[in-house]
């Protein structure tokens, strides 16, 4: 198992959930919009970063 790829997947799962919650926040209209670009941010690092790392570690056993 690999360290990397594990941590990769989970930072991903965490852009993803970020992107939802920002998405649904965004379209009801109930926190500040500097809030919601932040943590949109944040969550596309997230989720970029994590794609990164599981398409750049090789398997190795």
């Amino acid at each position: 198992m690999n360290l990397k790829r594990t941590f990769g997947g989970i930072l991903t799962v965490l852009g993803i959930i970020g992107l939802i919650y920002t998405g649904i926040e965004i379209i009801q209209h109930k926190t500040d919009t500097t809030t919601m670009v932040v943590v949109g941010l944040i969550s596309l690092l997230f989720f970029f970063s994590g794609i990164g790392l599981v398409k750049g570690t090789k398997d190795e056993q």
